[in-house]
């Protein structure tokens, strides 16, 4: 079975820019993690919404990208993200990179929630644990 951006509940778009372009006039790779990025930014800034307190923020502890087709100028790719696995403190997210509806790639990235004031790892309050779990896959 082919991957769509409908198996991710969470959905967003960045648009390509020229500067994003490389030597062989595709999408560089570096790129695709800020596209990575502006997934997750959405992902946290719904949890904000949902938790329960506003004393935490997330962290990136490991990121994977795997490049599967080439993406060019000019247009926009739709960046999915959906939830792989809840920890106690940390979570990991399936992220995906579509191109006129083309798997480009896909990425995991492991997070972890921390407490603001202490910088250590804060365990997910429930609000935030449901949160989470609506989004995994099913």
């Amino acid at each position: 079975m082919s991957e769509t951006i409908m198996d991710y509940p969470l959905r967003t778009h960045d648009k390509l820019r020229f500067s994003d372009t490389d030597k062989q006039g595709h999408i560089n790779n570096a790129v695709y993690s800020t596209f990575y990025e502006t997934g997750r930014t959405q992902t946290f800034e719904e949890a904000h919404k949902a938790a329960d307190n506003d004393d935490c923020e997330f962290v990136i502890a490991q990121i994977t990208i795997q490049y599967l087709a080439e993406t060019h100028w000019p247009g926009t790719v739709e960046i999915g993200t959906r939830i792989k696995r809840v920890g106690n403190s940390s979570l990991v997210l399936e992220q995906a990179i579509f191109s006129n509806g083309n798997l480009c790639s896909t990425g995991e990235s492991i997070c972890v929630q921390i407490n603001t004031a202490s910088r250590k790892s804060q365990p997910f309050d429930d609000a935030l644990r449901n949160y989470f779990e609506s989004l995994m896959e099913n």
